[in-house]
């Protein structure tokens, strides 16, 4: 997606006195981006709404960016081409990089099935800020649980450009965590949520 409106070149980047650090020291934790990739129907807001709960009972301060729930506001304008859903992606990487900056655990549940947009991502924050979690769930899982009736909608035709369906998933290829699936059921929520917890407690990330 492509703007016409003239891009400025007479912007400056304005540094603040108070800074990232402060705001890590302050919250007593580090920001970052927990980014959760997968089909749909492979739990990942599920999981982004349990990992909050999870980090607000430990004290530590996150907030879920949920694909749905953006395209209401932020992304309202955008469709499901191709061109929409890497500028989808974009808008929501920046933002993500914003809550991380503040120093919160940004939660990012987006079915983001291309490599380069979240690489594109990735490439905003510093060294080991993003987290990419991937929830490796079989397409036939997904497509039985359907918990929103849109691949029945996809296979009959009503939805084009559907991933998994008529349209591709890039997995990744060095997430930081993969969740599978076990003898075709999903883990629940919580065991899901914990391998998350303990990954940002051995990084450092919800240090006192």
């Amino acid at each position: 997606m492509s703007s016409t409106v003239p891009k400025s070149s007479n912007i400056f980047w304005h540094d603040c006195p108070v800074g990232k650090t402060d705001r890590q020291n302050l919250l007593k934790q580090k920001g970052c981006v927990v980014w959760i990739t997968g089909l749909s129907g492979s739990g990942k807001s599920t999981l982004a709404c349990t990992l909050g709960r999870e980090l607000h009972t430990r004290g530590r301060l996150a907030y879920v960016l949920d694909g749905d729930n953006l395209r209401h506001g932020l992304n309202k304008d955008l469709g499901f081409a191709a061109e929409d859903r890497a500028e989808n992606i974009r808008r929501v990487g920046e933002v993500a990089k914003l809550f991380a900056d503040a120093g919160l655990v940004c939660i990012a549940s987006f079915i983001s099935p291309y490599r380069r947009d979240r690489e594109s991502c990735r490439a905003l924050l510093s060294e080991g800020s993003f987290i990419e979690v991937f929830l490796n769930m079989s397409l036939e899982l997904c497509e039985a649980r359907d918990p929103k009736g849109l691949y029945k909608l996809a296979r009959a035709g009503k939805i084009k450009g559907f991933t998994g369906i008529d349209d591709p998933y890039e997995p990744p290829l060095n997430c930081e965590i993969e969740i599978k699936e076990e003898d075709g059921v999903c883990p629940s929520p919580s065991d899901m949520a914990e391998q998350v917890v303990t990954y940002l407690e051995e990084k450092g990330f919800l240090h006192e």
